[in-house]
């Protein structure tokens, strides 16, 4: 290792919120990663950047071994950034349509920042070892009791396509899947609002009204990103790949009983879990191309997992990556998602560019960090906010089989879409 982190640890538990609002909220390259409100597993990060080269991020090599064990959680410094959705599916040969408002790739250069484990209740400042020092300093003067966030202006917000548009589309889905051209469809829209957002407290009501444990905001200069991501999309530590795809989600139920049967019905529905079964193997065979002959397994298979708003299907998929693989090479197999394009991949993502004839951005992307010692952990950019110098938009969709029902879609789509559009102030449009 040639990480010259030092971890200074605080005195005491500070939460990051009040970490990141009193040293970071006026940053303009600024980050925070977040497990969650009050949660007691995971890691979260708080600090800033400067901006960050692609190309660099794209070369680093991944974690064969990340060497002694590092007190102060798997990020030792790096970049934390975003991939969008649009350029990835061009270079895996589809077709793509670019937005101008938000760049496709952003990515902070990280030497010095805040990190909090859950579990232990304990917090480091990480850095150069002066920089460290500096920064558990500010720490004790700067953080302390943090007002609620703000209320927004209540709006109603404008649909890329309205619901039954989107419900046609789901039946052109089922003629391409009966026609062979495809065997599931991940199709999305988009919801916008117009004005001036404030990315910071913008977050900071999605995380309090939809908390998960992959949640985040990436502010900078004209674009920021909040998001509350629960699917893990790629996670690399000492030379293994993990992904965690969801395909399956339901509204939780109103009190445990029927909460209880909710989840029930989601894990024995037929299509919800052949749905799961399709991605599952999708990553297999993507995971098979950077990792060791025979080592791509499934790990867990169809659990589900709990959330304030939704139950979701969820399975995980690992294998031994070949050495020498860099981050490039893996994004190259594994990205855009499965679980956001459908499968076959290519032939889904071509069909998906017809139907939706509008770019996704961000959202359908990845964000989290890529660490300098080839550990990474990446989110999937779902259940999440881009916000732009014009205003800002939530995408959703949901997987197509040919058991699908236009009208459970189109109702799945507005469960997705209610928690951040309601972060922004914001109401589903009529009929959705």
């Amino acid at each position: 290792m040639t990480d010259p982190s030092h971890a200074v640890e605080l005195g005491e538990w500070i939460e990051p919120e009040a970490v990141f609002m009193g040293l970071f909220a006026d940053d303009d390259r600024a980050f925070w990663l977040d497990a969650g409100p009050a949660a007691t597993t995971g890691w979260s990060w708080v600090g800033s950047g400067t901006p960050g080269d692609v190309e660099a991020v794209m070369g680093v090599v991944c974690a064969a071994d990340t060497g002694d064990e590092w007190r102060a959680g798997p990020f030792r410094g790096g970049w934390v950034g975003w991939q969008g959705y649009d350029d990835a599916a061009a270079r895996a040969g589809a077709p793509a349509r670019r937005e101008a408002e938000v760049p496709g790739a952003l990515w902070l250069r990280v030497t010095s920042f805040l990190a909090f484990d859950h579990d232990a209740r304990r917090a480091w400042a990480v850095g150069p070892e002066v920089e460290a020092r500096r920064l558990a300093d500010a720490v004790r003067d700067a953080a302390g009791a943090v007002a609620p966030p703000s209320s927004p202006a209540t709006v109603v917000a404008r649909p890329r396509h309205a619901p039954d548009r989107y419900a046609d589309l789901i039946e052109r889905c089922r003629e391409r899947i009966r026609a062979g051209d495809a065997y599931q469809l991940c199709l999305t829209t988009r919801f916008e609002v117009t004005g001036r957002v404030a990315p910071v407290e913008t977050f900071r009501r999605l995380r309090e009204l939809t908390a998960a444990h992959h949640g985040g905001l990436i502010a900078a200069p004209g674009a920021s990103l909040a998001s509350a991501s629960p699917e893990q999309f790629l996670e690399v530590r000492d030379g293994i790949v993990r992904t965690r795809p969801i395909k399956g989600t339901r509204p939780r139920g109103a009190g445990p009983v029927a909460d209880a049967a909710v989840a029930a019905e989601l894990q024995a529905s037929e299509k919800e879990r052949a749905e799961n079964v399709m991605i599952v193997d999708l990553m297999r065979n993507d995971l098979s191309r950077v990792c060791e002959p025979g080592s791509v397994g499934v790990d867990a298979l169809l659990e589900v997992e709990t959330y304030p708003a939704v139950h979701q299907l969820v399975s995980t998929v690992s294998g031994s990556l070949e050495p020498g693989t860099t981050v490039g090479a893996l994004l190259a197999a594994a990205f855009p998602a499965g679980s956001m394009t459908g499968a076959p991949k290519l032939s889904a993502m071509t069909i998906l560019e017809e139907l939706e004839a509008a770019p996704r951005g961000v959202f359908a992307g990845c964000f989290g960090w890529v660490g300098v010692d080839g550990a990474l952990d990446l989110a999937m950019v779902i259940r999440s906010i881009v916000v732009h110098p014009g205003g800002a938009y939530v995408g959703a969709g949901g997987g197509i089989t040919w058991r699908s029902d236009a009208a459970a879609e189109v109702a799945e789509v507005a469960v997705k879409a209610r928690g951040p559009l309601a972060a922004l102030g914001a109401a589903l449009p009529p009929g959705w």
